[in-house]
């Protein structure tokens, strides 16, 4: 699928066939969106820019440290797009074209972030002059969104550690569930950390615009991104200390059992001395008393309650 916006008077227009590129003007070209498109779509939009546009393939395989490029034409950049499903995070990659004016987006799914933006951009026209404010918006909604994920894990969180307060289910699953989110809160720092690189990069790049109020939108996106990271920093941390304080629960539980079998053994051990010792194949000339069998059996319940009485007295119970 194709969608172009362009300029024509003082509106905002969407065409959505790679046919109408000859009857629009190179300069009013805003903003090129290409979702999953097809061989001959992104064929023209790539004869008509003269630049070539990466596959998913290629853009998934680019280092994070490579994911900013720029030539005599354009400005190049990928980066990932964060979605919560189930326990974990899926990834889709986005890359961008930034050319002269025009802002050329590929992606292979809906992105709440772009829809929200398109109908914004018919609606308000006047704020959206050239493809970097589109780029910049995009890139703003995104850090919202990425700051929405952030404050589900901190919520996440904190209902980990009411349950361990309250002492409610802590086992090893409950130990698995806090690694899982763990694993959630680094995928999303090491996303964030990507795009503050990326749009520190932009910031740097001779073909971003002079204009003041795009650069001070880029500052207080930077600004969002660095808040962003030390949130999610003590998300982490907290996180950390729930698994540390879940490791020493589960280990005091298992030492409790092995406390408890090893005082049984304790407790009978005696009791079972005596009885084997009466049980071996002899005669014993006091054994066939008719007291005998009686004074055994107290005998035993005397060692076990001596015993007992011991570990109490010393607080080992």
């Amino acid at each position: 699928m194709i969608r172009i916006f362009y300029r024509k008077g003082g509106e905002i227009l969407l065409t959505q066939s790679e046919k109408q590129f000859a009857a629009i003007a190179r300069d009013n070209l805003l903003w090129i969106d290409l979702i999953s498109p097809s061989g001959e779509e992104k064929r023209a939009t790539e004869t008509l820019l003269e630049i070539e546009i990466q596959s998913r393939a290629e853009a998934e395989e680019i280092e994070s440290s490579s994911r900013f490029s720029e030539d005599d034409k354009a400005i190049y950049a990928n980066t990932n797009f964060l979605s919560p499903a189930d326990d974990e995070m899926l990834m889709d990659p986005v890359s961008f074209v930034l050319m002269d004016k025009t802002l050329i987006t590929l992606r292979e799914v809906p992105l709440r972030s772009f829809d929200t933006l398109q109908r914004k951009i018919q609606a308000l026209p006047g704020q959206f002059p050239d493809g970097f404010t589109v780029f910049v918006e995009i890139m703003d909604k995104r850090i919202d969104l990425d700051a929405d994920i952030v404050e589900l894990i901190s919520k996440d969180v904190s209902q980990f550690s009411k349950r361990i307060n309250q002492q409610e289910d802590i086992n090893e699953e409950f130990l698995l569930d806090i690694n899982q989110l763990q694993e959630n809160a680094m995928f999303v720092r090491e996303n964030i950390v990507d795009k503050q690189r990326l749009l520190s990069n932009i910031v740097k790049s001779k073909r971003c615009p002079k204009n003041s109020e795009l650069r001070e939108d880029l500052s207080v996106i930077l600004q969002d991104i660095a808040s962003l990271i030390n949130h999610t920093n003590f998300a982490f941390e907290r996180l950390e200390y729930l698994q540390e304080t879940v490791v020493g629960l589960i280990n005091l539980e298992q030492n409790n059992i092995m406390k408890i079998f090893t005082f049984v053994s304790l407790l009978l051990m005696p009791a079972t001395l005596v009885a084997s010792f009466y049980g071996m194949n002899v005669t014993l000339p006091f054994a066939e008393k008719w007291w005998a069998w009686i004074s055994i059996a107290a005998l035993m319940i005397l060692l076990i309650v001596s015993i007992w009485l011991v570990f109490k007295h010393k607080k080992m119970l």
